[in-house]
């Protein structure tokens, strides 16, 4: 039988001798999926595998569903990472991947680029009835695309070519995002970048006094910093707003992580009464967890500024953008944020998860805080009091700060399962950004684990100290 006379749907065509016709994922992950790192290492970023094998990561998962994954021995993990946040909802949410089969074998006339298809009016429709102070959206593909379009659209609509950032914030990678990322460490190598200007989260004074030079077209702030889980001051926000709109700038709220249900409202600066931002940016967790998306919102008086005439149509678009399947899974997520009262769980469950943590501040001394809001946590270590745990903590710090983090984040894989972070380069601190489906079997398992690392962590124990002087070795190595 030759491959025009299969049926559909009937698999790979083989002749006697030779390799099978046509394309078959079962079958080339069956093949290959074991070279996995193998291949990362010859024809990707060479040193991420590196990295992951470096500290133990170097795992081979299976498969997923919800906030837990599986390896090839059937051994379950815990997931407190989603993905960096993409997978608000978890893995594989029945909802939206039904939504995404229906969008695949509706056979939509995706992306003619010269009509208007009805799916991303109705995830605008949709997405800004959360936030009814802004009007329009532009539809991209990323949180940096976001960003990338806030940034554009404010120096348009205000004429103004600045833009401030605070310290330490992230905000993105590709060169418009990364001028306004407070990191040197992903800024260096990389300028010259656009001309604009940090201040620290919280600092009004120095705000002002920016603002007075004439130029700023606007601020763009995470309410809760991805990095060190900082949060803005209370009442920051609204007295930035005020500030800003005295001198005719914009204020930008970056919810790419934080929104979408992460803080225990839809967005994170809903949580200060009065805040309402001229372009909030939000990606992730809209995706479902499948397709990439990204969506800038803002006021009508901004959209119409940018697209000020037919001439203007196209002045700013995305290939990919408002496609069907990134479309479809939107409203299929935001379908379930509503059915199954994801933002409440959230708030409810980071409650519980922050409150327990919390609790362990008194018994021992290598936890200086925690902190966060809904299921956005950070846990913080510091100094010890007591000689034998300080000369080890010095020992550390001396090698390369954010090491004792490391410590932690990998007997938590490596012995109990379950997936962390350090929440930032020379950060002593491991950040926690879960599915926001989990329950609190899930929070008494991680918290459990976490008692008894620090148990470990606290009595000396061989192993844990053991991993410490190897991630010394390689920090000092690595100068």
């Amino acid at each position: 039988m030759t491959s025009s006379d299969a049926e559909p749907g009937a698999g790979p065509v083989t002749e006697p001798g030779s390799r099978p016709k046509g394309f078959d994922l079962a079958t080339l992950l069956a093949a290959r999926g074991g070279e996995r790192y193998d291949l990362h290492t010859r024809h990707l970023n060479h040193q991420l595998p590196r990295m992951l094998h470096t500290i133990g990561f170097d795992k081979y998962y299976e498969r997923a569903e919800g906030a837990h994954f599986w390896d090839a021995d059937g051994n379950d993990y815990l997931d407190m990472l989603a993905g960096f946040g993409v997978m608000g909802l978890g893995r594989h949410h029945p909802v939206v991947r039904k939504a995404l089969h229906d969008v695949l074998d509706a056979g939509l006339p995706d992306l003619t680029r010269f009509d208007c298809q009805p799916l991303p009016g109705l995830l605008a429709e949709k997405l800004l009835t959360y936030s009814p102070h802004l009007d329009r959206v532009f539809f991209g593909n990323s949180g940096t695309e976001a960003v990338e379009t806030a940034l554009k659209f404010a120096r348009y609509a205000t004429g103004k070519p600045r833009v401030l950032y605070c310290a330490h914030a992230f905000h993105g990678l590709t060169t418009g995002s990364l001028s306004v990322n407070g990191e040197s460490g992903f800024r260096d190598g990389f300028a010259p970048l656009l001309p604009d200007t940090a201040v620290e989260l919280g600092d009004l004074d120095t705000l002002a006094g920016e603002l007075k030079r004439g130029d700023v077209a606007a601020l763009i702030v995470e309410p809760i910093q991805g990095k060190g889980v900082y949060a803005a001051p209370p009442g920051y926000l609204r007295a930035a707003q005020e500030l800003l709109r005295k001198h005719k700038a914009l204020l930008i709220a970056d919810e790419v992580q934080t929104g979408i249900g992460r803080t225990g409202d839809f967005y994170a600066y809903q949580h200060e009464e009065g805040v309402e931002p001229d372009l909030v940016c939000v990606a992730k967790a809209l995706s479902g967890g499948y397709v990439p998306v990204g969506a800038t919102l803002g006021k009508d008086w901004i959209f119409k500024k940018v697209y000020s005439s037919m001439d203007r149509v196209l002045v700013h678009s995305a290939s990919f953008g408002s496609n069907a399947q990134a479309m479809a899974a939107g409203l299929a997520t935001l379908s379930v944020m509503d059915d199954e009262q994801v933002v409440a769980n959230s708030r409810r469950t980071g409650d519980l998860l922050r409150t327990r943590l919390a609790a362990l501040t008194d018994r021992y001394e290598l936890l200086k805080e925690v902190r966060g809001r809904g299921l956005m946590v950070g846990i913080e270590f510091g100094r010890p009091n007591s000689l034998a745990l300080r000369s080890r903590w010095t020992m550390l710090q001396a090698a390369r700060k954010g090491l004792f983090a490391q410590m932690v984040v990998a007997p938590l894989l490596q012995r109990h399962r379950i997936l962390t972070q350090v929440s930032g380069d020379h950060l002593e601190v491991i950040k926690l950004i879960p599915p926001l489906i989990i329950d609190e079997a899930d929070v008494d398992r991680f918290v459990t684990a976490f008692t008894a690392v620090m148990d470990e962590a606290h009595n000396g124990g061989g192993l844990m100290w053991e991993f410490g002087r190897t991630l010394v070795k390689q920090a000092v190595a690595g100068r």
